[in-house]
């Protein structure tokens, strides 16, 4: 089955980081897969892809010329031969649909988000009947995407984007007398909420009692780094540091002893699964999978923007900092269990069975 994978870009981070396991289950299940990239970016995406064996064929053009991405789109499915376009974030899924009918082959979408732009959930609405298959990457993603694109259950399946790693590394463990190191990972961008993370550092500095020394590091890169310095600066948080984009997130992660994702807008939040994968206890909002996944044996949920909660929630870990290495093997044996790669791999078998009968459906 020869497959073009659309993307919108190659930027690091987000529905480009699963890729290479994705696709590597595809193969699993017989398919030819060619990674089409409407725009570059950062490129950060790329040398995983290439580390994979996959070879990313990435557009010279912007995010706003619409009318030149399709006609890319078009004239390089038609050179691969491809039987199917898998599309993934909007632009891609609206320019894949009308590629894919102009060449006569099945779609298949992605639908990531707990959250589209309104004008983008009106046009996936309208075009929801375009793609003959939608995956939800996630139990919350697939229950949204029913009803907002107002889909039949025939035209839905789900498959968690996230494969626990054979051999990872895990965390070195917190020791007696050492800075408790706390991480997050995400582009420093609002929906992140680590306007939310440097406020509630903020309280537990103003409320004054006894915990261990620690630290707070976020990797990622983004528009709001300017605007969280102010604000810790402002604020007099000192024990925060940013450390821009993280090359290997697996081996950041081993440094760290807690996890905090804070985020206002998550769909799976891939970053929160790889620290429970590393063996972290992990503080979290309360949405998306994270609010599925995660429970009080290893970890706390926090509402959005409840910046009280998120302190109370560092507070009660910190000053407990002997019982992180205990919640943190907790942690991962619960997304060993619900994550496994033999039931990764297992759905992308049902999928590819179900591409076939697509394809040939549509010959």
């Amino acid at each position: 089955v020869r497959i073009v994978y659309l993307i919108n870009s190659m930027e690091g981070g987000g529905a480009q980081t699963p890729l290479p396991q994705i696709i590597g289950a595809l193969r699993k299940g017989g398919a030819e897969v060619r990674v089409l990239a409407l725009t570059k970016r950062n490129g950060k995406a790329i040398e995983a892809l290439r580390g994979a064996n996959l070879e990313p064929l990435v557009r010279d053009g912007g995010e706003t010329d619409h009318l030149a991405a399709l006609r890319w789109t078009v004239r390089n499915a038609r050179d691969l031969n491809a039987q199917v376009i898998w599309t993934s974030l909007t632009r891609a899924t609206l320019i894949g649909q009308i590629a894919a009918a102009r060449l006569g082959i099945p779609v298949i979408s992605w639908q990531h988000n707990m959250y589209l732009k309104p004008w983008n959930e009106r046009l996936l609405r309208l075009r929801a009947s375009s793609s003959d298959l939608w995956i939800a990457d996630s139990s919350k993603v697939a229950e949204l995407t029913r009803d907002r694109l107002r889909l039949p259950d025939d035209k839905m399946m789900t498959w968690p984007i996230f494969a626990v790693r054979e051999n990872p590394p895990l965390s070195c463990g917190y020791s007696k007398g050492e800075t408790v190191r706390i991480g997050s990972l995400g582009r420093l961008h609002r929906n992140k909420g680590y306007d939310y993370l440097i406020s509630a550092l903020a309280l537990l500095k103003d409320r004054a009692i006894d915990l261990p020394p620690f630290h707070c590091t976020i990797g990622g890169v983004g528009t709001e780094r300017e605007n969280l310095d102010d604000q810790a600066k402002r604020l007099g948080v000192s024990n925060l540091s940013f450390s821009g984009f993280i090359d290997d997130p697996l081996q950041f992660l081993s440094r760290q002893h807690l996890y905090v994702q804070p985020s206002r807008r998550e769909g799976f939040c891939i970053a929160a699964h790889e620290a429970m994968q590393a063996q972290l206890p992990i503080i979290a909002s309360r949405v998306g999978e994270m609010e599925v996944t995660i429970d009080r044996d290893f970890g706390r949920l926090v509402d959005i923007g409840d910046v009280d909660g998120l302190a109370d929630a560092l507070q009660d870990f910190l000053a407990r900092p002997e019982q992180l290495n205990a919640k943190g093997r907790i942690a991962r044996s619960k997304v060993v269990h619900k994550f496994s790669q033999a039931k990764f791999d297992d759905t992308g078998l049902t999928i590819m069975q179900r591409l076939r009968t697509l394809i040939y459906d549509s010959a």
